[in-house]
């Protein structure tokens, strides 16, 4: 049994989830009420993805032996919440098959493996750091809110650091916890127990919500969230086959749509807590932390609201903190791959900024464009 638990397991799979659900789980409300659904609805559709999620982690995770670790789309949803305005949820959840569906057939067609193979590591790893300098960041805006609790934490995880601790991450969450409750931070009452239940939608298909809601939601699922979540993979040193992992989840999408489940994807900023050192200094072991991150899915997706409630009831400078802190090695271990290559490094400074800037165009997130326009750099100039 100690083969396969550790704390520091453990701990870099819950960061991931608190990460996951504290940043986007808002948005999801938002789609769903776009839909019109209902406390039943959305309680379903939180069954639904943590389920999906929980699955897709666990099982893709044991037999690649790598940290593969799945999210809902928060650029999706985010999209959604505009896009289903007015639209039926029986339409709604056609929509969602269809772009299911499409992603499974990216997934048995292979062109995601072959495309990434032309994208060198330098930039995939300037897209990772791009990504995750906002949650770096956040870590000295929240000292500006709550600077005792984020100075205890930044005091822990330096101390932790000086004598290499394995556990210096779980401590610096466990110092900042402890704080917090000292403090009367932690907001006890916003906690209610509620277990979700599924609740089945059968689906409509229509041309104009198939084009005006399915495309664009693969569309962004594909290019905001899948290709960033294959760069994490390949710039830790990871060269697990893409497109089974593209076609699972596709298929896990497709399976759960009826439910809510309105898309899954490879995960990218919470892929990159289980990735780690600070997950495990065997780069072998980490997929262990992807493991218990999809034991967590499975219980926040069983309970439903009530994973909500209390992720809410944290101080946002708690999460921020802990997500920046957890993030810092990934973001200089990103940073020092992207700059190792001279004759790439301009194209790579490009798509560190471009990923950086939060640019959207057409509806799509700064990553893929980061990417293209490094890959456009990468053409035009001339690698001495």
């Amino acid at each position: 049994m100690g083969r396969f638990f550790s704390v520091s397991h453990v701990c870099a799979g819950f960061i991931a989830v608190l990460v996951g659900y504290t940043s986007s789980a808002a948005i999801v409300f938002q789609a769903a009420s776009a839909a019109g659904a209902s406390t039943a609805h959305i309680s379903s559709w939180l069954l639904a993805l943590g389920l999906g999620m929980g699955a897709t982690c666990i099982g893709l995770s044991l037999y690649f032996r790598s940290p593969v670790l799945t999210a809902w789309s928060t650029p999706g949803a985010a999209m959604l919440a505009t896009a289903l305005a007015g639209i039926p949820m029986s339409e709604a959840i056609g929509a969602f098959l269809f772009a299911s569906a499409l992603l499974t057939l990216c997934g048995v067609t292979g062109w995601v493996e072959a495309l990434m193979k032309h994208v060198p590591k330098t930039l995939a790893a300037a897209m990772l750091a791009g990504i995750l300098l906002r949650f770096g960041m956040n870590v000295f805006v929240a000292l500006h809110t709550q600077f005792e609790l984020v100075a205890l934490m930044l005091a822990i995880y330096f101390i932790g650091r000086r004598f290499n601790s394995r556990y210096t991450i779980p401590l610096t969450f466990l110092g900042g916890l402890a704080w917090t409750a000292q403090g009367g931070l932690i907001h006890y009452a916003a906690v209610t127990l509620t277990l979700a239940q599924p609740l089945f939608t059968a689906p409509t298909f229509t041309l104009a919500t198939a084009i005006g809601v399915g495309i664009p939601l693969f569309i962004v699922t594909m290019a905001s969230q899948n290709v960033p979540g294959i760069a994490v993979l390949r710039a830790n040193g990871y060269t697990t086959p893409v497109s089974p992992l593209i076609g699972w989840t596709g298929f896990t999408g497709f399976l759960l749509a009826p439910f809510g489940g309105f898309s899954f994807n490879l995960a990218a900023i919470t892929a990159a807590i289980c990735m780690s050192p600070e997950a495990d200094r065997n780069p072998e072991r980490r997929y262990l932390a992807a493991v218990w991150a999809g034991i967590f899915y499975l219980i926040t997706g069983l309970l439903g609201a009530t994973v909500a409630s209390v992720f809410t009831a944290l101080p946002k400078e708690l999460v921020a903190a802990i997500a920046g802190i957890a993030l810092l090695g990934t973001v200089g271990n990103s940073l020092g791959a992207a700059l190792s290559d001279n004759r790439e490094r301009d194209a790579a400074v490009i798509t560190f900024l471009v990923t950086a800037s939060g640019l959207t165009l057409l509806g799509i997130g700064s990553a893929f464009w980061g990417l293209l326009f490094g890959l456009a750099a990468l053409q035009a100039i001339p690698r001495k």
